[in-house]
């Protein structure tokens, strides 16, 4: 069977030089059907879950496309535009946007809120070819007079179902009203709820549709456990599993900004390494604690869903959902940080009584019942059906796991 490269999809040589230094061989299935499409300058609308490559899968014809066709915006002005609903997500395809970009001598800048402003005006002063955003800094600057939208010929929408639950719609349809109507539209989203499509109906032109997942599936490599566990046991149960050195890299989540820091700082009394991630830090606050999770100063990242779409860190062994979400989407975005770029991995899911339905509600969406953990040592083990009855069949003795084999692929 013959395996397509980046060069049988067009991508130009200086991003293939860029690949090559990172690696990457082989495109990803939404990376084979997008990059042609866009290539070729149609619009866009993928529906992808997270881990799959799909910053990739825009930002290379995005370079190459703005590359070729180098005009400048002006004074303050923008030649592409991409949207993306959280802080950490637009500085992840910013890196992106430097890695794939290196050789390619194009300008780019990301706005953000929770830091000062000033660097980015100055960023677009003289007009820039491709601004990274969030909405509501992007419409401050626009409402300011620092920023033009008037020569944008592209336009990317990230994560569009989280800019939905984010409440970010209105704001995006504020932006595309600012933007010519003659522009090239991609539009990505792991789901695709009725508002994400009528908004895809309106801004999108004749688009060509690709799925490379079905929508809210959960990736097949991830071993997906639950314990059933009292909530006054929850730290206890964490306390025992992070006593296994198979959990190398491991992202909590909690629903609560507070229960972020307490859990954090448990972990650290207990002499693992954690840092916290959630709204109430600073931006600058906020990248230390990824940096020092990506670079192996911290074991563990406490973090609420704020992080479920915008943490790209490699090797992340496990996810430990310390309560479950309320919202069963949230539930997919957590679990994907682990099994990225073709690796396995592991979801531990902590459910206490009242978290039942949340468990229901989750195994609805992703049509797969968690498996029951069994084994682990201690007044903490249990096992108990999530509806009542017997337990399901089918309960596993692995409560430890480590991924094996990742492959070389360009999925940011």
């Amino acid at each position: 069977m013959t395996t397509t490269s980046f060069s049988d999809l067009g991508v130009a040589e200086p991003l293939l030089r860029a690949l090559r230094t990172e690696n990457y061989e082989t495109p990803t299935p939404i990376q084979a059907q997008a990059i042609p499409l866009l290539l070729a300058g149609h619009d866009v609308l993928g529906i992808a879950q997270t881990g799959t490559g799909k910053t990739a899968a825009f930002c290379l014809p995005l370079l190459q496309l703005i590359a070729e066709n180098r005009r400048h915006p002006g004074p303050r002005g923008v030649g592409a535009l991409i949207l993306a609903p959280t802080r950490e997500l637009a500085v992840q395809i910013g890196e992106g946007l430097r890695t794939y970009g290196r050789h390619m001598g194009l300008r780019h800048t990301i706005v953000l809120g929770g830091v000062g402003q000033n660097p980015q005006v100055r960023a677009i002063a003289r007009g820039i070819d491709i601004v990274v955003a969030t909405p509501g800094r992007l419409l401050d600057l626009v409402n300011q007079g620092h920023v033009r939208l008037d020569a944008v010929t592209k336009l990317v929408l990230d994560e569009a179902d989280r800019m939905l639950d984010m409440g970010f719609i209105h704001d995006v349809r504020k932006i595309a009203a600012l933007l010519p109507k003659e522009r090239q539209t991609l539009l990505f989203s792991a789901t695709m709820p009725k508002p994400v499509e009528r908004l895809a109906a309106e801004l999108l032109r004749a688009p060509q549709r690709i799925e490379v997942t079905p929508t809210a599936s959960t990736v097949e490599r991830i071993d997906q456990q639950v314990f059933f566990v009292e909530s006054r046991e929850k730290r206890a149960l964490l306390a025992e599993l992070m006593a296994d050195a198979g959990l190398e890299r491991v992202i909590v989540f909690t629903r609560t900004k507070h229960g972020a820091d307490r859990v954090a700082e448990q972990l650290g009394k207990g002499g693992v390494a954690a840092e916290a991630l959630h709204g109430n830090k600073s931006q600058n606050a906020r990248q230390r604690a990824l940096e020092k999770f990506r670079t192996g100063g911290a074991r563990v990242l406490v973090a609420t869903d704020i992080a479920a779409r915008g943490i790209d860190v490699d090797d992340v062994t496990h996810v430990i959902n310390y309560e479950l979400p309320n919202e069963p989407e949230s539930y997919v975005h957590r679990v994907g940080r682990t099994a990225r770029a073709g690796a396995a991995g592991v979801a531990f899911s902590f459910c206490d009584p009242t978290e039942q339905a949340y468990l229901r509600s989750i195994e609805r969406l992703t049509k797969r019942p968690l498996t029951i953990a069994r084994g682990t040592p201690g007044p903490v083990a249990r096992s108990a059906p999530a509806r009542g009855g017997k337990p399901r069949s089918g309960a596993t003795d692995k409560t430890r796991s480590r991924p094996r084999g990742r492959q070389q692929r360009a999925a940011a």
